[in-house]
């Protein structure tokens, strides 16, 4: 990174910080600062694991349980215990908390209109377009991808949406058992190893890397799930899985693909992979892959 990107990304976080009003204690006019309004906003009409609120947001459980506790003092929303695991907490909207959080509401639209209204027509065109790239930028600026073992429950809830996935969109639909799918062993070290896409602490992909001996390195299960797609995660996967690949000495990384993942196919190729003969029995693939990448 330049300085100068630094430099202007600093710029932007002031300018936006002082025209949204998050600089007062009383956001919008209201008895409350903006950590207390942002929880009301992520709290659903059916209520909020206050452990996946806390992930939903990025905020340690200190903070978190100091805001709440501010909130359930003013009568804004309740605390219940979970009544299988009392460590497991559940917050909830009161009947004044709902209409707090319709008086945020109104004020942050007219908040909105306030910075649209000094503009023309064509001004605001061009802002809530870069707000929404500055949106979809930062929102993948905030997907991590994490080593998880193939049978924890992040991975399991991918694998699942992956194989219904390839389901409805082969022609012969898929049967996970007649793939040459890896094992849980092959993807855990030091055989291979598998990677999850967590956004807001919520899974959201998938991929994983075999590292057989004295054989080159094969990409395997790697699913995006669509309403996150356009933010460059395939992509972002290939280059971390060819960087841990390259930092275990291999110089080769494979993959196979159906006919049908055309957007796929058109990634692999413009991420440097060139089509070979097959290199194994895996009766979906119709594609086989393979790119010579600099070991680490």
């Amino acid at each position: 990174m330049h300085a100068s990107q630094i430099d202007q990304v600093r710029r932007f976080n002031r300018t936006v910080t002082e025209r949204v009003g998050v600089l007062h204690d009383h956001y919008l006019g209201r008895d409350r600062p903006i950590g207390e309004a942002r929880l009301l906003w992520e709290i659903d009409d059916q209520g909020q694991d206050v452990r996946r609120l806390r992930e939903r947001l990025g905020l340690d459980s200190g903070y978190v349980s100091r805001l709440l506790r501010a909130l359930e003092r003013d009568g804004l929303v309740t605390l219940e215990p979970h009544p299988k695991d009392r460590r497991v907490r559940t917050v909830r909207l009161t009947e004044a908390g709902r209409a707090e959080r319709a008086t945020l509401d109104r004020r942050s639209d007219e908040l909105a209109g306030s910075l649209l209204e000094p503009l023309n027509d064509a001004q605001r065109a061009r802002l809530v377009a870069a707000m929404a790239e500055v949106d979809r930028l930062l929102t993948a600026a905030t997907v991590t991808l994490d080593a998880v073992d193939p049978d924890h429950p992040d991975a399991q809830h991918c694998l699942l949406a992956y194989f219904t996935e390839l389901q409805e969109r082969f022609e012969t639909g898929f049967d996970p058992a007649r793939s040459l799918l890896p094992d849980a062993g092959e993807l855990r070290p030091p055989r291979g190893l598998f990677l999850v896409a967590r956004l807001h602490g919520e899974p959201v992909g998938c991929a994983g890397l075999k590292l057989p001996p004295g054989a080159p390195a094969e990409i395997k299960r790697m699913w995006v799930a669509p309403h996150t797609r356009g933010l460059g995660l395939a992509r972002r996967f290939l280059t971390e899985l060819e960087a841990r690949a390259a930092r275990h000495g291999r110089d080769v990384l494979r993959l196979d693909t159906n006919k049908a993942l055309d957007a796929a196919i058109g990634l692999y190729r413009s991420a440097g992979f060139a089509e070979v003969p097959a290199f194994n029995d895996e009766p979906y693939a119709h594609h086989w892959f393979e790119k010579r990448i600099t070991k680490g």
